[in-house]
């Protein structure tokens, strides 16, 4: 019954990140114990979720991404989709973190080789989301505050960000996301790899 009720909770998506994790996890060469060393997720989780049985929520996926040396927008990308330089509005599917709430979809067109990936985030109202981030000193992005406001905290400081403020940041300490208002805010996330830029 508990495998049945996780299958249900699974959506299109969640599939779409279970293949992406297992052929990344194979291209890097790791036994579900290695990975699961690595990124502090047990390995029964990350099973689950290459098994596409569960709706893992964005901190794990984080430490899934993490611990595959990928941003965790990666993980949401369509391997199946044609390497093209457009994206169009219409084959996007956005996922929604079952523990926060938020919204996050991939703007930029899948497996076209970019140093850069876009994503658009939409976070409730009281909502908030907190990843540790691993000293990854490779992955840099940058915060965009469409509309609402939200506060990012990186390591001990905190930025109180508005429509049309701008955040660079590094993802070598741990972040929080935090909207404290009574409205959803937008932002948009763009993120550079630094390993993508030096091949």
């Amino acid at each position: 019954m508990k495998e049945e009720a996780a299958a249900r909770r699974a959506t299109g998506i969640d599939l779409r990140i279970a293949t992406r994790v297992a052929a990344l996890r194979a291209q890097a060469g790791l036994t579900l114990e290695a990975l699961a060393a690595t990124c502090d997720v047990s390995r029964s989780m990350i099973s689950l979720v290459e098994r596409g049985e569960i709706s893992a929520t964005a901190v794990v996926l984080e430490k899934i991404a993490s611990g595959l040396g990928v941003s965790l927008a990666t993980l949401f990308d369509d391997p199946c989709a044609p390497a093209s330089p457009v994206s169009r509005s219409s084959d996007r599917t956005p996922w929604r973190d079952p523990q926060s709430g938020y919204v996050r979809q991939n703007i930029s067109p899948p497996n076209f080789p970019s140093p850069l990936q876009i994503v658009a985030v939409e976070l409730p109202a009281g909502a908030a989301v907190s990843y540790e981030n691993a000293a990854r000193n490779d992955i840099h992005q940058q915060i965009w505050v469409r509309a609402g406001k939200i506060e990012v905290s990186v390591g001990k400081v905190t930025y109180r960000l508005s429509e049309g403020d701008c955040l660079a940041m590094q993802l070598n300490e741990p972040t929080s996301f935090r909207n404290r208002t009574r409205k959803a805010a937008r932002y948009i996330v763009v993120i550079a790899n630094e390993k993508s830029l030096q091949r």
